[in-house]
């Protein structure tokens, strides 16, 4: 992979892992463009890094909240900032069972099969549609909402599926608050993609080149970066209703890897 490709590819995940658009489905669409012929372990290696990269990019927008958690957390007892935890991880049980038990199932739904990334960028686009037009609520998230946002997170591993549209989408259809719904959504992830890295770093399958390590940290930086912007852009989208701008988005570039992924066969 080259440093071109490693900056365009990791501005496409900055972007899209946040903005309610399917950054996998995105990875995929570009690699199928740029004719990445990279072998899988440069490709895990380079999906990890990425990934590393939006996650920190949130804890850099959210900090003062995760400061706030992890300081209520440590005083060991019941408050906001432990309920607020345990919601997270019980939102993280649909995804970690999809992923234990249909890893080798998901896998083979990547290697540039677009086809299945334009369908299911369609039934991003009516995600999309459907929440923007949800009722205004002041509701916070509960045990049994975050389990429900759970399981629209574990079907966002199909790519093409937004995992914050989806989330957000689930989350406003539920009636909870537009800001309250984007910040569960993207500090919910965090977890997954630490524990994510974690396991695939402890698996041995992760190894790289010394000359992988430019075009590595090059796309880090863009993803960061774009991740950052991306972040607080999607937050003020959501609380002033914008969705729908990314659902007629969704929809065209849907139709369209349809019509060239039929038009390529």
């Amino acid at each position: 992979m080259d440093i071109i490709d490693a900056i365009i590819l990791g501005i496409i995940q900055g972007l899209t892992e946040f903005l309610p658009v399917s950054s996998s489905g995105h990875l995929e669409i570009g690699k199928a463009l740029l004719g990445d012929n990279s072998i899988p372990e440069e490709s895990l290696i380079f999906t990890v890094v990425l990934h590393f990269a939006t996650a920190l990019s949130t804890i850099v927008i959210f900090r003062k909240e995760v400061v706030e958690i992890l300081r209520g957390l440590f005083r060991f007892r019941d408050n906001e900032e432990t309920r607020f935890s345990f919601k997270i991880l019980i939102s993280m049980i649909p995804a970690v069972f999809v992923g234990l038990f249909f890893e080798e199932h998901l896998e083979q739904l990547f290697g540039e099969n677009i086809q299945l990334v334009g369908f299911m960028l369609l039934i991003t686009a009516l995600l999309l549609f459907l929440a923007d037009r949800a009722k205004d609520t002041s509701k916070s998230v509960t045990y049994g909402n975050a389990f429900i946002i759970g399981i629209a997170q574990a079907i966002a591993m199909l790519p093409g599926i937004s995992r914050s549209g989806s989330t957000i989408s689930a989350s406003v259809l539920l009636g909870i608050d537009k800001s309250k719904a984007a910040r569960f959504s993207f500090l919910m992830v965090v977890p997954l993609i630490f524990g994510s890295i974690a396991r695939e770093l402890l698996s041995g399958k992760i190894s790289f080149e010394p000359e992988q390590i430019t075009p590595l940290a090059i796309g880090f930086a863009a993803a960061f970066f774009s991740g950052l912007l991306a972040c607080t852009w999607m937050i003020r989208l959501v609380r002033n209703s914008k969705l729908t701008y990314f659902a007629v988005y969704c929809l065209i570039v849907g139709a369209v890897v349809i019509v060239y992924s039929f038009l390529s066969l």
